[in-house]
């Protein structure tokens, strides 16, 4: 069946096809959309799950850990401020290998504040031991949904999947709902290997001494490790069922390229109107869209930007006092490859000022044609 629905709805329809139990909602903007429409869908009985407000986001999160550790499948939403609120227990759910699935939607976080999109507050935490998707369009955040609870049931890690404000959460676009049947076949019950339960008692969360914390550490990335291939098989038994592949980058006419562009959210299909725009003019560049941030495709990627002379990385994001988060990545994963590409990080698009295709193509060229030094540009800013 296809709708034509918003990125927000997007994430509900794919919550209610994936059977989802325990839904805990705190609202903010502009995220709210996406619990409002579980919430009728439980009212009309058209979900059967227990829907919770609880009384802030800190609650939300600790809520669906409990749930999850009760054995069921349970999600929650959030942006901004909110995600920031909710840190701690963040850390919670991954130390505590719970699969809760979270949708975020990108907002700036304050001050001063607004409503409108930038990927700092998702990458804010980035450390917290969650996988993160970037999704380009509204049947990427459908499908991303229902690919997060498989994936994240299967390496017992909490998951992510993010989408920009506005950009998509408020934007009607056609998407392909799959059929309840074949979403059952590809995302069965939960069955969990220890949960919360009086006949037989477990301890979750308690205290570990210095002999064995470190190996619950070791562990979560080991999980993360796998989590990598778990996803190629994942994605790659969704597109039988369904036509449709997604792969943690996702590259675009590559082929003879020495200058790549790499963005994730909706700017990653900004760089490919960039890409034509610059092929017409002679210059042989391609782009690649990052999906998966965490885990982070190390392999692939090494691979993907070898024979490259220069990487322009667009970035929605600052990590203040040294230059965009996925720069400092990308610098990361290449630093001990000889023949490495040169990589340059471009600000843009924060606080969801638009990034134009036009207007990225004219920093590209301007990269290509003198470099500068440094490890951050910022574009088209009143300075």
């Amino acid at each position: 069946m296809k709708k034509v629905i918003t990125g927000n709805h997007a994430v509900s329809h794919a919550v209610k096809l994936a059977r989802v139990e325990v839904i805990v909602a705190y609202p903010i903007t502009p995220q709210t959309s996406v619990v409002e429409e579980l919430s009728e869908m439980c009212a009309r009985g058209e979900l059967s799950a227990t829907f919770m407000q609880s009384e802030s986001e800190h609650s939300s999160m600790s809520a669906c850990i409990g749930a999850s550790m009760a054995g069921v499948r349970a999600f929650t939403a959030t942006s901004s401020q909110g995600l920031a609120y909710m840190c701690e227990m963040l850390h919670w759910a991954a130390g505590g290998r719970v699969p809760v699935v979270m949708a975020e939607v990108n907002r700036s976080l304050a001050p001063p504040w607004t409503i409108y999109t930038d990927q700092q507050d998702s990458l804010s935490q980035r450390d917290t031991g969650w996988m993160q998707f970037y999704c380009r369009d509204n049947q990427e955040v459908l499908d991303t949904t229902i690919l997060c609870f498989k994936i994240a049931e299967r390496v017992s890690v909490p998951a992510m999947l993010i989408l920009d404000a506005f950009v998509l959460s408020h934007t009607n676009e056609a998407v392909d709902i799959p059929d309840q049947a074949l979403v059952d076949r590809f995302l069965p019950r939960r069955v969990p290997h220890f949960r919360l339960d009086p006949a037989e008692p477990h301890a979750f969360g308690g205290m570990m001494n210095v002999d064995c914390w470190m190996e619950s550490r070791y562990h979560l990335q080991q999980a993360m490790a796998v989590a990598v291939g778990i996803v190629d098989e994942e994605t790659e038994l969704w597109e039988k069922l369904t036509g449709r592949r997604y792969r943690s980058l996702q590259p675009y006419r590559m082929e003879g390229a020495r200058y790549a562009i790499l963005a994730a959210g909706t700017a990653a299909w900004t760089i490919t109107l960039t890409v034509d725009i610059l092929r017409e003019r002679g210059v042989p560049v391609g782009s690649i869209g990052l999906w998966m941030f965490r885990p982070f495709p190390v392999a692939g990627f090494r691979e993907m930007v070898q024979g490259l002379e220069r990487l322009i990385v667009v970035d929605r994001s600052c990590s203040y006092g040294h230059s965009g988060i996925f720069a400092q990545e990308c610098r990361s994963v290449l630093f001990d490859i000889p023949e490495r590409p040169e990589v340059t990080g471009v600000i843009a698009g924060l606080g969801g000022r638009e990034i134009t295709a036009e207007g990225l193509a004219r920093e590209v060229e301007a990269i290509i044609v003198e470099p500068g030094e440094g490890l951050i540009r910022w574009m088209e800013i009143k300075k």
